[in-house]
């Protein structure tokens, strides 16, 4: 099998992880040796409900049996579709009511690009330093990572960069400027939460310019730093939210939710202003639908912050330099690359699932599923410390 994944399937890097997976369990993933890795990843925050929930099983086998796919977006009215956009503007504020469904969260940007241009008639983004927003074209135009970049320009003219949490970077913003899209949280960069107020400062800002404000939730939201997103952790509303991962439960979805002045845009002058074939897609929906109703409707956020303090009080180590981020939205700095290559690779061979940042190379990411237990915890932090005891310093 191995031989056929790297020779018929695509890679992303040279050197794959490889694991080749039977079946998943709650926080547990199986390889096809039937070995048990316990997993401090969730798909790269991807599951917080942990692997074949049975509530989220349910909810995609009930859907199967009704219809799969039917319509282009937004044409028929499905009821999966529906109740998940009602549910989501139930818990968001006032001003962020309509929600247009696509198949990623990359392509959730470029809908909140597009909108804000078309919304302001101007065409100057700004975007941060260290940025991660995803790989298609719009998306990686706001990615502030040259490296990563420069092998597929020219990309979208009129980008500029601001450091995150620099308050006088602000300036550049302007009446010039359709919209500023920021990460609530960086991810890639380290974890990097914003400082002194600096989302509130952004905000004020953008309204004194008339520039939208994007905030890119697709890491940080669906309950992982203990509120539902991340922008509630400080005060600051953004005119789109964009959010991907976490919500499908494990199907792959993208939103990008606004007022529905703002959304109604995207309607007419063009008609037709974002359209998508498999957005909002039944089965995902609906998948997506009973995550968003478990988490909402359970102590599993609250207990996100609880988790949080359990992992900070294991984790003590002369290897860890410190532990960023929030909730279950963590990570582990060492002192260098070799240390953060050896922890996960040894960590993985131990059975325990971490995983690398995309910008920051002393980080390792803990973004467990919501669900993991505290004993699960001990177990995993337990094999980090063995690890790391074992690690040349």
């Amino acid at each position: 099998m191995k031989s056929d994944f790297l020779t018929y399937q695509a890679q992303t890097t040279p050197h794959p992880l490889s694991l080749e997976v039977s079946h998943a369990k709650g926080s547990y993933i199986y390889d096809t040796n039937h070995k048990a890795y316990l997993d401090f990843v969730a798909g790269v925050s991807a599951t917080p409900l942990g692997h074949n929930h049975p509530k989220v099983i349910n909810a995609i086998k009930e859907q199967l049996d009704k219809y799969l796919h039917v319509m282009v977006y937004g044409e028929y009215i499905q009821k999966p579709a529906v109740e998940l956009a009602k549910l989501l503007a139930q818990n968001l504020p006032a001003t962020l009511e309509s929600t247009y469904l696509v198949n990623s969260g990359t392509e959730a940007i470029e809908g909140a690009l597009k909108l804000a241009k078309r919304a302001t008639g101007r065409s100057e983004m700004i975007a941060a330093n260290s940025a991660y927003h995803g790989n298609t074209m719009g998306s990686m135009s706001v990615m502030g990572f040259e490296e990563r970049k420069q092998a597929f320009r020219p990309l979208l003219p009129d980008v500029r960069f601001i450091t995150f949490n620099n308050g006088e970077d602000l300036n550049h913003i302007t009446t010039k400027t359709a919209g500023v899209i920021l990460e609530t949280i960086q991810g890639g960069a380290g974890f990097i939460q914003p400082e002194n107020g600096y989302l509130e400062k952004v905000r004020k800002r953008c309204d004194a310019v008339g520039a939208l404000l994007i905030l890119d939730e697709i890491q940080p939201g669906i309950g992982r730093t203990g509120k539902l997103f991340g922008f509630e952790n400080y005060n600051c509303i953004p005119d789109i939210l964009v959010t991907g991962k976490g919500l499908g439960g494990g199907m792959p979805i993208g939103a990008f939710t606004a007022s529905n002045t703002l959304m109604h845009l995207l309607q007419d002058n063009p008609k037709l202003g974002h359209i998508t074939t498999f957005g909002g897609h039944p089965v995902i929906a609906a998948s997506a639908l009973a995550t968003l109703k478990e988490i909402t409707e359970s102590d599993l956020m609250a207990q996100a912050l609880e988790k949080e303090q359990l992992f900070r009080k294991l984790l003590v180590h002369p290897l860890i330099k410190e532990i960023r981020g929030i909730g279950l939205m963590l990570a582990i700095i060492t002192p260098s690359e070799e240390v953060t290559n050896s922890l996960i690779l040894t960590c993985q061979r131990r059975g325990l699932i971490l995983f690398w940042l995309l910008f920051e190379p002393t980080a390792v990411r803990i973004t467990p599923p919501l669900t993991i237990s505290n004993d699960e915890i001990m177990e995993g932090c337990s094999i980090i410390i063995e690890v790391l005891n074992k690690i040349k310093k």
